[in-house]
């Protein structure tokens, strides 16, 4: 049985392989300064119109969360972030370990709103006895699979501005992100302080390009400081070329996320509910707890989300290496049970 645990158990997308095996032998200097990432870096620059932008690379999103945050931060100040945000639930203090407090706020559908953002600067009075709030913490996808739309980035980006707070996007499944319909790379460089491209979820073995509107003459610095500068760092450079110069990167996001609607479309025909309506390549399902068992005891893969007396809710996610065939397996698996 064909897991759906999460979008990075497979390894990395043939053309990644291909390009990484190719510059095996061809030697270049270290940390993200070669050839390599230069280009990749010029590349993004290209793709989101942002010519004065600075791109960075690192191997993974807890990591390239914690050092954005720390650079971008004064010791003070902390950071707003949904309740189910990655910052807050999946990062194991991470962020609180750097010295920053994570402020949360309940958001059902996951996505922070200019109200909600509000409300959390509201319960801090500004004086020198609290933190001081600057930072709104929001991912595309959420971590419920729902979808910030441009709209909605507008608003948190004007609320931003009225407040003197910075504007953070983790991107660690934006491929998902954009092919369901969210705001794209040109349009996340002009309204975010600063944003990544998620690759380990979207197709290359690991990496991560973090995007800043702004260059910080520093911030290779704080990376050093956090541990997180690859020695060979063209192996990052190298991944988003092939990702991203002929369109794969978006290719192969749409491709999970067709797969994903056609499980969820799935489901709900068999009369399961859903725990909330996702475009993306996570899908979160409400079931008996009798049939949970029986899925489980069938070798099926997944992660549980809430678990109730008599309900659970399953996530599944597909990837760029889903096969169509896994979609049918997994709803004859529940039809038969």
């Amino acid at each position: 049985m064909h897991s759906f645990l999460n979008d990075y158990s497979e390894g990395a997308h043939p053309k990644v392989l291909q390009a990484l095996t190719e510059s095996n032998l061809r030697q270049t200097c270290g940390y993200g300064l070669d050839p390599d990432c230069q280009k990749a870096a010029d590349l993004i620059r290209k793709l989101c119109n942002a010519p004065d932008a600075a791109v960075h690379f690192l191997v993974g999103g807890t990591q390239t969360n914690l050092v954005a945050i720390d650079a971008l931060l004064k010791p003070y100040e902390a950071v707003i972030a949904a309740s189910t945000g990655h910052v807050s639930r999946h990062e194991t203090g991470a962020i609180e370990a750097s010295g920053h407090k994570v402020c949360t706020v309940s958001a059902p559908d996951g996505k922070l709103t200019p109200e909600l953002v509000e409300s959390v600067l509201n319960d801090h009075d500004g004086t020198e006895h609290m933190v001081s709030p600057r930072f709104v913490y929001i991912s595309n996808t959420t971590e419920t699979g729902t979808v910030y739309n441009l709209k909605e980035l507008q608003a948190l980006r004007a609320c931003c501005d009225t407040h003197g707070l910075l504007l953070y996007l983790d991107g660690a499944r934006l491929g998902s992100a954009i092919a369901a319909g969210g705001p794209s790379l040109p349009e996340l460089a002009a309204l975010t302080d600063a944003f990544y491209i998620g690759g380990t979820k979207n197709g290359a073995l690991f990496g991560e390009a973090l995007v800043l509107a702004r260059p910080q003459a520093d911030f290779r610095w704080y990376i050093k400081r956090r541990g997180a500068m690859l020695a060979k760092g063209r192996l990052l450079g190298i991944q988003f070329q092939a990702l991203l110069e002929d369109g794969l990167y978006f290719d192969i996001a749409r491709h999970a996320n067709e797969l994903a609607l056609r499980l969820r479309e799935g489901v709900r025909t068999l009369g399961y509910p859903l725990m909330v309506e996702s475009p993306s390549n996570q899908q979160f399902f409400i079931l008996p707890k009798t049939v949970f068992s029986k899925l489980t005891a069938q070798g099926c893969e997944f992660e549980v989300e809430w678990e109730k007396a008599d309900q659970v809710c399953i996530r599944l996610v597909t990837s760029w290496a889903t096969p169509p065939a896994a979609i049918d397996e997994f709803l004859q698996a529940l039809a038969a049970v």
